[in-house]
């Protein structure tokens, strides 16, 4: 006898517009293609807690910045964690799930990320430049983000990130299921972002990237690790997404994106069988 579908919730905002990115198509696309081996169904964020009981996974997707419904997600992730649901992506992370505090606590401990303070009075760790780049620590898709000149460091408040400007060959990112790499893009051009192309990656690309994944310690979900290049060779972290990170599927191959497909499918089913 078979066993049966799992029932899954699809977490996402269809009507949220970013720069550059289309979240709407690629959410459509992937609950289309999951509808093989799941019964699935749709919801806004702000319905998530209200809906999840009914389901045997959670998949939280490209649901936009939590800023815009703070009260309904800490609703969502404490009744998750109080009745043990099962939320792919897990709800422990590390990265952008707790806001952006690892970056300073990752340069602090000297891991390969871009040096980064939360503090005027610490700004002497820091590489000496003339510009510096400001970002809210529970920011998201660059809302905040704003430069600023070495001497109005000292005006910069709280839970802010100091993190200097510096220049990039292009940015890369490569995307995990669970703690294995399923592919990687990078923007060749740094002054067009999204505009991303496959990536062939080095053995020392996938040991920095594998580096932030086993550090953050997800065994089932999707996190997605940004990352520059810098002029002189070396990766640094830019961003550690562990939440909703938007995965540019329409930029892979066919072949590429069926397969990326077919692995979270794999995944969600596993989620959903365990006891």
């Amino acid at each position: 006898m078979c066993a049966p579908r799992p029932r899954v919730l699809f977490v996402t905002d269809l009507a949220y517009l970013s720069s550059g990115r289309r979240y709407c198509d690629e959410d459509i696309f992937l609950s289309s293609q999951l509808r093989e081996w799941v019964d699935i169904a749709l919801c806004h964020p702000l319905e998530a807690r209200a809906l999840m009981d009914a389901f045997d996974v959670v998949v939280v997707r490209n649901s936009g910045p939590v800023l815009g419904y703070q009260d309904a997600f800490d609703a969502f992730t404490r009744h998750a964690r109080e009745n043990d649901a099962r939320v792919f992506t897990q709800l422990t992370g590390k990265g952008d799930q707790r806001g952006k505090q690892y970056l300073v606590d990752l340069f602090a401990d000297g891991f390969p990320v871009i040096p980064t303070v939360d503090s005027p009075r610490d700004v002497s760790c820091l590489p000496e430049v003339d510009t510096y780049v400001v970002k809210p620590k529970w920011g998201a898709d660059s809302i905040g983000m704003r430069n600023i000149r070495r001497a109005e460091l000292s005006e910069v408040e709280q839970h802010n990130l100091i993190q200097p400007r510096i220049d990039f060959v292009y940015e890369v990112s490569f995307y995990f299921i669970g703690r294995t790499l399923q592919y990687s893009l990078y923007a060749p051009d740094p002054g067009r972002r999204w505009d991303l192309e496959p990536y062939s990656t080095t053995a020392e690309d996938e040991v920095f990237a594998q580096l932030f994944v086993d550090w953050n310690d997800i065994e089932h979900g999707i996190t997605r690790v940004d990352a520059c290049r810098t002029v002189d060779g070396a990766l640094l972290l830019v961003e550690l997404e562990d939440l909703n990170p938007y995965l540019s599927l329409d930029r892979l191959p066919e072949s590429s994106r069926r397969e990326f497909v077919n692995h979270m499918a794999e995944a969600i089913v596993a989620l959903g069988a365990q006891p």
